[in-house]
């Protein structure tokens, strides 16, 4: 048998692929459908990609050889206006993406040219994506792969559309969105380069009278106007003057863009330096007449440029106000406060700031300290009795209320993050739509159907869930369709564009039947095709019957899904998404069974930004280590649920393993014979079945390959260490290595195909049985004995370490019975502390007194010590540990070159032989 070659592997198995996994429906067979994100193809795939995908990959390869039919097939998500933006960005010769695309993702001159025609971009990234899938192994069913602007995709998102306005899910109304005035389109996630997570916030404008002015101070505490001794203006900053709405106002002139397109008609007329409103006084009905003053920290792009100061529940006013008056200005200024909260003083502003010795307002825990002031009063903070005397959670609102009706507040949208950017390059800014469509997910009765479908689901892992439900809770109205982009028109409003998010929701009902549909001219996907096929509805007559009937069939055996792999950052949209048009769509025997939702990836620590070029790409790592080392990496490194990260040493060293695991599969291949620790390694074996197995079944994938790689390559070490000096290993070995190369096989596929065919299997290795724990050939007592004396080899060498002598031999003193007995009433012990009385009531043990008491300690040290699991075992064992450690005499004494006694510690003499404890003999080495 020849040494690795990864090179070829992958050709010679991935040409064999090439269809082997295409799944058809099974009579009598379960199934097993999984899905994942599937990718936007604007740029080639990073190492990240890799983990998204080869996760799932092991998943299906594992339910595949438990005999299960599985489905996992693939798409391109290419609606909505990315690649128009990038091909907007080529087509202006904007040298960034120019440099990203040519110099990053190395696409050829002559097709880089290409790219001012969007679709050109499009065909060319999906056809790249799906060579390097393949390259990396994963066993996806082709035939079934769409781009979501296929005219029979689009005939299905129609037909999805249609239904859910028929219910009332579509409604037409104003509200804030994200918006690019240069694509002048609302936008979504999707379309954006920078601020994807950022949310959309209500800011009350308190309104302050400056003569005939009115001067707006944007705040998310209106209950905190009462407190207000000041406004802050930042006199480096050139205002403005503007009639809003009629009414004349000052802002900062970043403030009068926004709020022209929230709304209000806008007019600016004339320019203010923030001097000249530096000491004049202003008021409000609910503070009176108070000060402006000077502060560089106001922002004239975050609210209104103007911020009104709370001292006594602001710690950034607080210590704005502290800095002047250090300086001796303003010192007549005093906080007011108006929120009690349990934990801090009369101003906890004031309170917060001593405690955290916070220096000035530049000191980098203001931001930390702010939260925690204001999340402490929201949460549990009460206004005085002289504003109301009602928790601040519901003054808040009431206090809006109230400067709304009585003095002139009017709401303010802004991001929770200032920096969103679009994919054309422009800024993205909040901006009130009108005669827009909207999904209405604010509906109650819609979200308590998705809240009823989450409890019957399972979510991997368990704490996701938490977040899915606050996803639910908090979800507003949301703009499903744009003027621009790619995508599916809108039925009854075709001005309009299905959004990304929007039209990918329900794509995983079409995966089940997207072969047929490529064979159907679009024309004859008409809605009530459709409505019979995932319904079983109508009497459509575009299609024969007998089509329908099959088509329909196929749906039926697939669905519902069983598992959606994505990533957690896709909770707060797409994955709850889909499951409110799930439960609108489909009953309740369709809905989706289970999620499991991933973690992010690092590079060298950094997240993986494709936009900042921190990314390493999937194809360099397939070429520079070979597919089976990246999938070993990305699947060993970590959970599915956690970060990853990505470190070019550590992937070498995983290429390392593979080739120790092919060597030792090759050097078994003619093994034969028998050993007595033969049995162990069998019994071993089964553990490492069970325990991969359980792993898989709960997605532990990384656990699964410590169990079925390392657990196994450890057992092998220590068999190999237990054989006598003149054998190498017995046929047990051959069965080890057949069962091994199956439970590898998820893993690293191509690599253990070879193996496979090497080692006489039949078929490929990919569809063979996955192995089943033979309970014959457990053995928990050999298993137990080679666990003490592992153990007990590993004290000795640990003891050799520490002293500088060469021994002339070891002693060993096992634990006399009635220390056994100790350690099983101490094991079986529910109150530890407690355990020495429990020790002296039997009278066995009263007759020894004090050796008893201690012993009883030091065994009690010795239970907290071991495993639970190992605990339980000795309880229910007889383990005859001289026995054990009289029959591996001459290992012990090949392993440390010097002869070796045992003895009962209970007839020895020896001082040291009272240290024997149950499962850890006393060692003496002379």
């Amino acid at each position: 048998m020849s040494g690795l070659d990864m090179r070829s592997n992958e050709r010679e198995w991935g040409a064999r692929w090439e269809h082997a996994f295409e799944a058809d429906p099974a009579e009598g067979k379960e199934k097993y459908y999984q899905t994942v994100a599937f990718p936007y193809p604007s740029g080639a795939m990073h190492v990240g990609h890799g983990r998204t995908y080869i996760v799932p990959d092991v998943v299906a390869r594992y339910q595949r050889m438990r005999g299960k039919q599985v489905l996992f097939p693939m798409a391109f998500h290419v609606t909505g206006t990315p690649v128009i933006g990038i091909s907007k960005r080529i087509s202006n010769g904007d040298k960034k993406t120019i440099g990203l695309y040519r110099d990053l993702y190395r696409v050829p001159q002559d097709i880089l040219d290409r790219f001012i025609n969007p679709m050109e971009i499009v065909r060319y990234f999906s056809e790249e994506y799906r060579r390097v899938m393949q390259k990396c192994g994963l066993s996806i069913d082709w035939r079934r792969r769409f781009i979501t602007v296929d005219p029979q995709y689009s005939k299905f998102i129609e037909w999805q559309y249609a239904h859910l306005q028929e219910e009332g899910h579509v409604v037409k109304g104003a509200h804030p969105v994200k918006y690019c005035p240069q694509c002048e389109n609302p936008v979504g996630d999707h379309d954006l380069l920078e601020g994807d997570k950022a949310e959309i916030i209500r800011f009350t404008l308190v309104v302050f009278h400056l003569g005939d002015a009115r001067i707006p101070c944007a705040t998310l505490r209106p209950e905190t106007v009462y407190g207000v001794t000041n406004l802050w203006v930042n006199p480096t900053v050139t205002y403005v003057r503007a009639m809003i709405d009629g009414e004349e106002w000052i802002v900062s002139k970043e403030a009068a863009g926004k709020l022209a397109l929230q709304d209000h008609e806008v007019l600016t007329t004339e320019e203010v330096p923030g001097t000249e409103l530096i000491d004049r006084a202003v008021s409000h009905p609910l503070c009176g007449e108070i000060p402006i003053l000077p502060a560089t920290f106001v922002d004239p792009d975050m609210g209104t440029g103007i911020v009104m100061s709370v001292p006594a529940h602001a710690p950034f006013d607080y210590i704005a106000l502290r800095d002047l008056q250090q300086q001796g200005k303003y010192t007549a200024i005093r906080p007011v406060p108006l929120i009690s909260v349990d934990g801090y003083g009369e101003i906890p502003a004031k309170d917060a700031v001593e405690r955290a010795g916070i220096r000035d307002q530049n000191d980098p825990g203001m931001e930390a300290l702010t939260q925690e002031i204001y999340s402490a009063e929201f949460s549990r903070g009460k206004v005085f009795e002289k504003y109301g005397g009602k928790p601040v959670k519901e003054a808040r609102d009431d206090v809006a209320a109230l400067m709304m009706e009585r003095y002139g507040s009017i709401p303010m949208y802004e991001f929770d993050n200032r920096q969103v950017i679009c994919r054309c390059g422009s800024r993205v800014f909040v901006k009130i739509l009108h005669d827009q469509w909207f999904l209405e997910y604010s509906d109650p009765c819609w979200k308590e159907q998705v809240k009823t479908q989450l409890e019957r689901m399972t979510l991997v892992p368990a704490e996701v869930r938490a977040e899915f439900n606050r996803t639910v809770d908090w979800l507003k109205d949301w703009a499903c369709t744009r003027r621009v982009g790619l995508g599916t028109k809108l039925p009854w409003d075709p001005t309009w564009i299905i959004e990304p998010l929007s039209d990918s929701t329900i794509y995983m009902a079409y995966y089940t039947i997207a072969h047929h549909l490529k064979a159907i001219p679009p024309e004859k996907l008409t809605p009530e095709v459709f409505e019979y096929i995932f319904k079983g509805e109508g009497n459509p007559d575009t299609i024969d019957r007998e089509t329908l009937d099959r088509i329909r069939s196929e749906f039926l055996y697939w669905y519902p899904y069983d598992y959606r792999f994505s990533a957690k950052d896709l909770i707060s949209n797409h994955l709850t998404f889909q499951l409110y048009h799930h439960r609108a769509i489909f009953p309740q025997d369709l809905q989706p069974k289970g999620m499991v939702v991933f973690g992010m990836g690092l590079l060298n620590g950094a997240k993986m930004s494709s936009s900042k070029g921190n990314v390493f790409l999937l194809e360099d790592a397939l070429e520079e280590f070979g597919a089976d080392t990246v999938r070993m990496f990305l699947v060993g490194s970590a959970e599915p649920w956690q970060d990853f990260d990505w470190r070019n040493e550590l992937v070498s060293s995983t290429k390392k393993q593979i080739e120790r695991f092919w060597n030792t599969v090759a050097e078994t291949k003619q093994a034969d014979g028998a050993s007595s620790i033969d049995v162990w390694l069998e019994s071993r074996l089964q553990r490492r079945i069970e325990n991969t197995t359980r792993a898989l079944d709960s997605f532990q994938t990384r656990q699964a390959l410590q169990e079925a790689f390392f657990g196994v390559e450890a057992d092998l070490k220590w068999y190999r260490r237990r054989l006598p000096g003149d054998v190498s290993g017995g046929a047990v070995m051959q069965d080890l290595c057949r069962t091994w190369v199956r439970l590898l096989a998820p893993f690293i596929p191509f690599t253990c195909e070879a193996l496979w065919a090497e080692i006489g299997g039949k078929g490929l290795v990919s569809f063979a049985p996955w192995p089943e724990v033979d309970e014959a050939r457990v053995s928990q007592e050999v298993e137990l004995a080679e666990e003490f004396l592992a153990r007990t080899v590993e004290d000795i060498e640990s003891i050799r370490k520490l002293i500088p002598i060469e021994p002339k031999s070891i002693s060993l003193f096992v634990a006399p019975a009635w220390k056994h007995e100790a350690f099983r009433i101490i094991a079986a012990s529910a109150d530890k502390t407690r355990v020495v009385r429990e020790i002296m009531q039997n009278e066995e043990m009263r007759k020894r007194g004090r050796e008893a008491t201690d012993a009883a300690k030091q065994i009690t040290k010795l239970v907290l010590k071991l495993p639970p699991d190992l605990v339980k075992q000795l309880q229910e064992s007889s383990l005859d540990e001289q026995a054990v450690l009289e029959g591996a005499r001459q290992f012990l004494e090949r392993e440390f070159g010097v002869p070796v006694t045992v003895q009962n510690a209970g007839e020895s003499t020896h001082p040291k032989a009272t240290a024997a404890l149950p499962f850890k003999p006393a060692i003496v080495i002379e």
